[in-house]
């Protein structure tokens, strides 16, 4: 069995111990020999379930079976939980109509799967002295994506991109 942070049976060295039975009674302080020798007439293991406690808690159980039970359950953990991505659309200032509702389809698209989605308008050259189009433009697009995100950020100039965060809405809210 590999060695998962526990300590069983004869691993188990101290002098006295505050011994549980299988069935979560505390049968009192005793040596760890006499709790070693009360598991195996059980047919069970001795598992140090509390290290740092004074004296150290342990308790008698089946500990094939209590880590496999463990393993089950970081298995079903791990199949439940889903990963988001960020994804990202980038755009300029001079973005066309079409071009704009091509981006916002994508980013709706992206958004109803469950992912984050970061706008970004990038300038260029002299579209530097008019970054209040790139805001307004920003802002055009979250608000068209309302009824499926929540903005987190407002824009957010840095260096020669601007961007937004959009988060997708709870599923509760979106059903209202």
């Amino acid at each position: 069995m590999a060695n998962t942070g526990h300590q069983t049976n004869d691993e188990i060295r101290d002098k006295e111990v505050r011994l549980i039975d299988q069935a979560g009674e505390q049968l009192g302080i005793m040596s760890s020999q006499e709790a070693l020798r009360l598991a195996e007439e059980q047919n069970l293991d001795l598992v140090k379930i509390s290290p740092n406690a004074v004296p150290p808690v342990c308790k008698i159980m089946d500990y094939g079976k209590y880590r496999f039970e463990q393993t089950k359950r970081e298995k079903e953990a791990r199949k439940n939980q889903r990963v988001v991505e960020i994804k990202e659309i980038r755009m300029s200032p001079s973005i066309d109509l079409n071009d704009f509702n091509v981006k916002l389809r994508n980013a709706q698209k992206f958004l109803s799967e469950g992912n984050r989605c970061k706008v970004t308008v990038r300038f260029r050259g002299r579209e530097m002295a008019h970054t209040n189009i790139g805001q307004d433009l920003l802002l055009k697009f979250a608000e068209e994506c309302g009824e499926l995100a929540v903005m987190d950020k407002s824009p957010k100039l840095e260096g020669r991109h601007m961007s937004i965060f959009l988060s997708p809405k709870p599923a509760k809210d979106a059903k209202k």
